[in-house]
């Protein structure tokens, strides 16, 4: 036999020993999957059961008006006992059956949401918290004694937490229910929402389009109404994505202003880049009430890592005039039309509301998006995140990723140097998840941190800002755009680095002019990621846009301000019809 054709069949023999070591190491993923599936059908089965049961207490019950209130409005009807704890939980648990069945949002029932309906009508009127018989929705990852925490990975199953995580007994000590858990993208590494276990949620603002991730299975319920207020976490943008998608509002608290203890999560140990929780809801001032319930006495008592900082109610109720930097260009991202529309909008509405608006531009944004970020996500080569999918099946959604990840490294460097030139962005992707190697580049990577967030401070503190008003990415996109057209999400990745509360708030709809100007968008490198932005935008027509208003660390009341300032100002001024 010729050496050549020896050699070829020795890789055939080793390409076929690969791939059936794949295969098997896949078997406990493909053996846990379809039981995971059973569950769910069993535990939608309990959800419907409780349902009629509480139905058949109130047979003549209507569910629109009590879906129809908004939070604080819904909570003082339970304070009066002009609805019942019954009719209101049947009211969210029929409908987010309903959102459900459409687009597929919901991983679990909390069962226990009914023993917890039952403890809240024995308590006095003294005792009730500020979330009394609230039905709250948690994303996925949130800990709930006796329930799995995926985060959308095949590992992670029938391994149900042994207790409430610190958010989760804080909400129930503040009188919330929590009653279903919500899709997320597996790893929560990604701004879709599918995974291998429960499959892809659809934005029912239009099928073909994405929720957003990876808290996007929140974001739908929300959206239509099949929770009113709910949590999610956020590492470089999950929160926002879905709600900017969605139409709803969401707030990235600080790092640590929140207790992280009993959330799970795919990697554990990255300190670069800060995920934090936060809350979703319909509008701006039930976010403000779940985080007056949320910093309470219970959340420092029950993680003492976590400051002791309730609500400021002086910060947010006042009425100020603000001097807001606007920056309706992050100089890495072109904004869409309707983007830079939005801000425009907005602006205007601020100024002749009274508030000073002050350009401001962002420094050294391409370093802070690449190295800091995708370095610090990644800083560990990618190695944590690929051994939470061994013996998993990879989700589409993260396929692109984790082909770059398992790379050797001669190989990534070889492509980052060919795609240097013609796709810049690509290539400085592949150099920067080839790792820091060492823990002295481990240190000094968290060091150049560090020295960003007082340089971009510095900035800030020059122009004697208050707030910061920047472009949310909107709308939404088609569904599998998200990993292609990654780049774009650097209006949000950049404040996980600065560890910046942020949140997101609804101001217009997507026009046909809008859908007119996005045929000449090229973007600013002209890349395939740009190429791909245009594409994951089309045929958005009246879809919501956002923006992100933004304070420094720990003033998430001043963040909170701002957004309702915004939300009112854009619910007073009437746009002409699409």
């Amino acid at each position: 036999m010729m050496p050549g054709v020896a050699w070829l069949l020795v890789l055939l023999l080793l390409a076929l020993l690969v791939a059936a070591l794949h295969s098997w190491q896949r078997a406990p993923a493909r053996s846990k999957i379809p039981r995971a599936q059973k569950r769910r059908v069993e535990a939608l089965q309990r959800m419907e059961a409780l349902a009629r049961r509480l139905r058949e207490q109130e047979p003549s019950l209507d569910p629109r008006p009590i879906l129809e209130l908004p939070l604080d409005r819904l909570v003082q009807k339970l304070w009066d006992e002009e609805l019942s704890l019954e009719s209101v939980l049947c009211s969210y648990l029929e409908e987010a059956l309903t959102v459900h069945q459409e687009v597929n949002c919901l991983t679990d029932f909390l069962d226990e949401c009914e023993e917890q309906l039952q403890a809240l009508k024995k308590l006095k009127k003294t005792e009730r918290g500020l979330l009394y018989g609230v039905p709250i929705s948690l994303k996925d990852p949130f800990n709930c004694k006796g329930h799995d925490s995926t985060c959308g990975l095949a590992q992670f199953l029938e391994k149900p937490a042994a207790k409430d995580g610190v958010i989760v007994k804080v909400l129930k000590a503040q009188g919330a229910i929590p009653f279903v858990k919500t899709n997320i993208p597996q790893t929560l590494f990604s701004s879709e929402c599918s995974n291998p276990i429960y499959g892809q949620t659809l934005n029912p603002l239009r099928l073909k389009k994405s929720p957003g991730g990876s808290s996007g299975g929140e974001g739908v319920l929300l959206a239509q109404g099949g929770s009113i207020l709910g949590m999610g976490t956020d590492t470089g943008g999950s929160i926002r994505i879905p709600a900017s998608f969605c139409g709803v509002c969401g707030l990235r608290t600080t790092g640590y202003r929140l207790s992280y203890s009993g959330v799970a999560s795919a990697i554990k140990g990255q300190k670069s880049v800060t995920t934090v929780a936060g809350p979703m809801a319909r509008d701006v001032e039930s976010l403000v009430l779940c985080l007056r319930a949320l910093l309470s006495e219970d959340m420092h008592r029950l993680d003492p890592t976590v400051p002791f900082m309730p609500f400021r109610e002086e910060i947010y109720s006042s009425n100020q005039p603000l001097r807001i930097g606007y920056c309706e260009s992050d100089g890495f991202t072109q904004p869409s039309p309707s983007m830079a529309r939005a801000m425009r909008l907005t602006s205007r509405l601020l100024q002749d509301a009274g508030h000073q608006v002050i350009p401001f531009s962002i420094p050294r944004i391409e370093y802070a998006v690449k190295h800091l970020f995708v370095g610090g996500l990644f800083a560990d080569g990618g190695a944590t995140l690929l051994e939470k999918l061994e013996g998993d099946i990879v989700d589409p959604c993260m396929k692109t990723m984790i082909n770059q990840l398992r790379l050797p490294d001669l190989l990534k460097c070889f492509l980052a140097w060919i795609l240097k030139y013609i796709e810049p962005r690509a290539s400085q992707n592949l150099e920067e998840m080839r790792g820091v190697r060492t823990p002295k580049k481990l240190w000094e990577q968290h060091s150049a941190v560090e020295e960003y967030r007082q340089e971009f401070i510095a900035r800030w503190r020059s122009l004697d800002l208050d707030v910061l008003l920047t472009p949310a990415v909107d709308p939404a996109f088609d569904v599998g755009y998200s990993g292609k057209a990654s780049d774009s999400f650097s209006y949000l990745h950049l404040y996980n680095i600065l560890n910046f509360p942020i949140g997101v708030v609804r101001v217009t709809s997507v026009t046909p002019q809008d859908e007119e100007d996005l045929a000449f968008y090229k973007g600013y490198y002209g890349d395939s990621s740009d190429t791909y932005f245009r594409e994951a935008l089309q045929g958005s027509v009246g879809l919501p846009v956002a923006v992100q208003c933004i304070a420094l660390p720990w003033e998430e009341e001043l963040c909170l301000r701002f957004m309702k300032e915004v939300e009112t100002l854009v619910k007073n001024h009437r746009e002409p019809e699409l």
